[in-house]
């Protein structure tokens, strides 16, 4: 803290905005949005709003920059703010940003983290912003040798969590590889049908939180986004329970079956490990009793990775986000034959012990890490205005 203190002590700085162009380049003009459909596979990550969706063959941008989601981020609270090196193609979804003179883009990023966007988001259920609210941001600008200085204490603490993303980033991206009909799957002949064909579809449903009969001693897992959030994807139990008087219908969703947020957070999918329930959020997807003995449960996890990104690329926006269930149910799903799904999970289940075991290896550290870089980044760049 006394580093700090003197570090900081009798600092002048000066109070820009994000439109100010002796300090600030907008790079949105080389910005290209490009369909799954019409991408070529290449080296060139492919950035969204909120992570790297693909990676293509070309560029519209090579150096550093600062990605700031337009529109699409995952949670307003924490907005999507994102760092970009050497050669690399961004969509409409993000602003692409760097300083310039006496702005080191790396402290740039550092400082957007700790922005508070909201004030400068328009729309509904798909919060944007605009370039033209953009530029209002303010930002802090201290002397460069101050902006390195605190970038060079920040970065210490983000090593750790960027080799620990870089890993499931490559999990993720082999993973795609593995399932892509024009790669991984084409090594085989593959079945191909609808999904309304293969899978039963219910809808999620939240019981009434006025009965005390629904939820008292409760012992029937029902999930919500927040299971996923800190559980994971793989679902043995939930935060919340019911009791059997809740239930309704056609009774409770079976194990191994499938839930996918169709509505607000879209694109989030859990495979069920118990027979449970869920909330309106989430679609259930069972796979048809004609077809059980075609389909491993956990090919099927793993191919929801694929619908995931479907989803995610063919929302609904209007006043509140959703997915056509309709359309969705025309999607083509794969049916490969049973020793090639056994050898897919298999190997996928191999890569992503790998990646976790050597996640938690080092939880502490990275919880640590964690709450250290948010302690120094508040008190390195709360500046006064």
């Amino acid at each position: 803290m006394k580093y700090i203190e003197e570090l900081l002590q009798g600092v002048e700085v000066e109070w820009k905005t994000l439109g100010d162009e002796k300090f600030i380049e907008i790079a949105n003009t080389s910005r290209c949005p490009v369909k799954a459909s019409n991408r070529i596979a290449g080296n060139t990550p492919y950035y969204g709003a909120n992570n790297i969706q693909d990676y293509v063959e070309g560029y519209t941008h090579d150096g550093t920059y600062v990605l700031v989601a337009e529109d699409g981020t995952t949670s307003v609270e924490n907005y999507s703010v994102q760092w970009a090196t050497g050669k690399f193609w961004a969509n409409n979804h993000v602003h692409v940003l760097r300083g310039i003179d006496c702005v080191n883009s790396r402290f740039l990023f550092h400082y957007l983290r700790i922005v508070d966007f909201a004030p400068f988001l328009t729309g509904g259920g798909r919060a944007k912003l605009t370039k033209k609210d953009l530029i209002r941001v303010p930002i802090p600008i201290p002397p460069l040798h101050v902006q390195q200085e605190i970038v060079r204490i920040l970065d210490k603490f983000t090593e750790l969590e960027t080799e620990l993303e870089l890993r499931k980033q490559q999990y993720e991206r082999y993973r795609d590889q593995l399932l892509a009909p024009d790669k991984g799957l084409a090594e085989t002949e593959v079945e191909w049908k609808k999904m309304r064909e293969i899978f039963e579809t219910r809808n999620g449903y939240t019981p009434s939180k006025a009965n005390a009969d629904f939820w008292t001693n409760g012992t029937i897992p029902w999930y919500r986004m927040e299971d996923l959030r800190t559980k994971g994807r793989i679902l043995e139990d939930s935060i919340q329970h019911i009791t059997p008087q809740a239930i309704k219908g056609k009774g409770l969703f079976k194990a191994g079956s499938i839930i996918l947020a169709t509505t607000a957070t879209i694109g989030e999918h859990a495979l069920l490990i118990a027979d449970s329930l869920a909330n309106q959020q989430f679609t259930n997807f069972s796979i048809r009793k004609s077809l059980a003995d075609s389909l491993i449960p956990k090919f099927i996890y793993y191919y929801f990775f694929v619908i995931d990104e479907w989803c995610k690329q063919n929302v609904n926006v209007s006043s509140f986000p959703s997915v056509d269930i309709e359309r969705l149910k025309s999607v083509l799903f794969p049916i490969p034959p049973l020793h090639v799904q056994q050898r897919i999970v298999s190997l996928l289940d191999k890569f992503h012990t790998l990646t976790t075991s050597i996640s938690e290896g080092l939880p502490r550290e990275l919880e640590l890490r964690k709450q250290q870089y948010a302690y120094y980044r508040d008190q390195l760049l709360s500046f006064e205005r």
